[in-house]
């Protein structure tokens, strides 16, 4: 029996801490501040480090076309014009991160998705610079981590 109620409290727990709580637009604009400019964006180390880590998920909000000719093969493609139906494909215990080659589009991912209740934010230096980070001796050290961390879960 105290099994049977320690579960149901720890799903109580996770189903609280999973609930989406949305905000609209003019209550997101309300609040904005130098703080929230600040964590609305990330950089690609960090970016990577929170990935290998199983702490973030990084979304590529590229077409389709876009994503098939190239892109990072730890990325999650959800094309923009896709988003608002596949949110249910989106973790709600990690950050979302949202990428495309510069971040027009994964800005407005971004902002998409806080409004529909999801901790994101956008990737500022794009996926282009993400692609220059990862050569070399950096390319080989985040793979491993990754794989690792992978194979752990």
């Amino acid at each position: 029996m105290k099994k049977v109620i320690l579960m149901a409290l720890a799903l109580t727990t996770l189903m609280s801490a999973t609930e989406i709580k949305k905000v609209s637009f003019d209550e997101y604009l309300s609040k904005f501040d130098y703080k929230e400019r600040e964590a609305m964006k990330i950089k690609t180390p960090d970016m990577l480090a929170l990935v290998e880590e199983g702490k973030a998920i990084l979304v590529d909000v590229r077409f389709a076309e876009e994503f098939e000719v190239w892109h990072m093969n730890f990325a999650k493609n959800i094309p923009l014009n896709e988003l608002p139906k596949r949110l249910h494909e989106l973790p709600k215990d990690k950050l979302i991160i949202t990428a495309c080659p510069h971040n027009d589009r994964s800005n407005l991912a971004r902002l998409f998705l806080v409004q529909n209740g999801y901790n994101a934010k956008y990737l500022n230096d794009g996926l282009l610079k993400t692609a220059d980070f990862l050569r070399g001796e950096n390319a080989k050290e985040f793979l491993e981590a990754y794989k690792t961390d992978k194979e752990k879960k």
